[in-house]
């Protein structure tokens, strides 16, 4: 029975989004002219051939109408297209739930550019539930420039910093030890009570370390408290079929736990591909393996940091091979993403662009799927390939 793996590269955005126009970073600069995969070739001398080979090159030309520098238009093998997406957002649970086929059918509760940003009734009402003794910051922010301004006065007085971006979150950082671990989240689960009523899609804990400005760090142990999907994603469809479905890095928090029989968690991108194949070797007949590359998005788009971005990309790249070469005959591994995150944009935020889609199995001829009308078209092509019944959104190109 065929097995099926998907690589998400968080934030990946392979430029061209229709309604790019009626996204943006909040301070009147559109996201139409984005391009993540675009814009770091025509500022890096990007190495992708395993990538490019599956039909990196060819998607990207097929998203804007240019061949990304560097890159080629021949792929070699496997199949590629461009997935659109019509959930109306820009944000990881919107791209990963039309991903497993299941479209955001509602619209997200955001927080106003003010400061300070959160309703009063919401701050007083946390802490008093938390027994806390006030809170940071109360704005939107990018989350390693809010722990340098404010990681000292928090650990002094014990106050955890609240911040958001232009996506729907809720965020809290505090020190991992000095405030506690533990402690965070429970925070951020009295967090969650309060703004799940709001439609703000995710409360994240974001834990660091480090005694002063110039060394604090963000660890590994995020958690990200979601509100669940509003219907049966792929992961509940494999797993009600009585199969193993893998949940690698943030997956499971995404999907709330949703559909998840094995949820396994690493720190960094090559550690997450060290799961992956991990779980590979652990997947039965049936399997379903998802994984989030994390590192793309809140390393190197939100921090707008092109070379680092491409060096993941090319790291990612070098690694493919390993994976490639442990897939059964019927194997189906799939790569794409859940939005952009232009290195070279505006703000920090991600940017409402298509993303790639890169098939390959030893079974599958080579040749074009096209551009998809909506994620959820791959949501359903694992499904028909795993051989599960189609799903109420989208259509399988394979």
């Amino acid at each position: 029975m065929p097995r099926a793996i998907l690589c998400i590269l968080d934030s990946f955005g392979i430029g061209g989004a229709p309604d790019a126009r009626d996204y943006g970073d909040g301070h009147g600069h559109s996201d139409v002219g984005a391009d993540t995969l675009g814009h770091i070739a025509a500022n890096y001398d990007l190495h992708l051939p395993n990538l490019d080979a599956l039909g990196l090159g060819a998607a990207g030309k097929l998203s804007t109408g240019s061949l990304p520098r560097g890159l080629s238009a021949e792929p070699k093998g496997g199949r590629w297209g461009v997935g659109r997406e019509v959930s109306k957002g820009k944000d990881t649970p919107s791209g990963h739930w039309e991903i497993a086929g299941v479209p955001v059918p509602f619209a997200w509760g955001y927080f106003p550019q003010t400061i300070p940003t959160f309703p009063d009734d919401l701050i007083q009402t946390l802490i008093e539930n938390a027994g806390l003794p006030g809170i940071l910051g109360n704005k939107h922010a990018s989350g390693t420039a809010i722990i340098a301004e404010l990681g000292e006065e928090s650990i002094r007085t014990q106050k955890p910093i609240c911040y958001t971006s232009i996506d729907s979150v809720f965020q809290i950082a505090a020190h991992e030890t000095h405030f506690g671990l533990d402690r965070l989240y429970e925070v951020c689960e009295a967090a969650f009570t309060l703004t799940k009523p709001l439609m703000i899609g995710r409360v994240i804990a974001r834990p660091f370390v480090g005694e002063t400005s110039a060394t604090f760090k963000r660890t590994g142990n995020r958690r990200d408290f979601a509100i669940a999907p509003p219907a049966p994603t792929l992961l509940d469809r494999n797993k009600d079929a009585g199969r193993q479905v893998f949940a690698i890095g943030k997956i499971s928090d995404i999907y709330a736990g949703h559909g998840v029989t094995h949820k396994l968690k690493a720190t960094g991108n090559m550690a997450l591909f060290d799961r992956t194949l991990e779980a590979l070797e652990m997947a039965a007949d049936g399997a379903f393996i998802m994984t989030n590359f994390v590192d793309f998005d809140q390393e190197y788009g939100h921090r707008r940091d092109v070379p680092g971005y491409a060096k993941a990309l090319e790291a990612f790249d070098t690694r493919l091979p390993e994976l490639i070469a442990k897939l059964r005959d019927d194997d189906l591994l799939v790569l794409t993403a859940d939005h952009g995150n232009d290195p070279t944009w505006t703000g920090s935020d991600h940017t409402r662009e298509q993303t790639p889609i890169l098939c390959f199995s030893p079974r599958l001829t080579p040749g074009t799927v096209g551009i998809r009308p909506t994620f959820a078209d791959i949501g359903e092509s694992i499904a028909h390939w795993l051989g599960l019944a189609p799903g109420v959104h989208g259509r399988s190109f394979l």
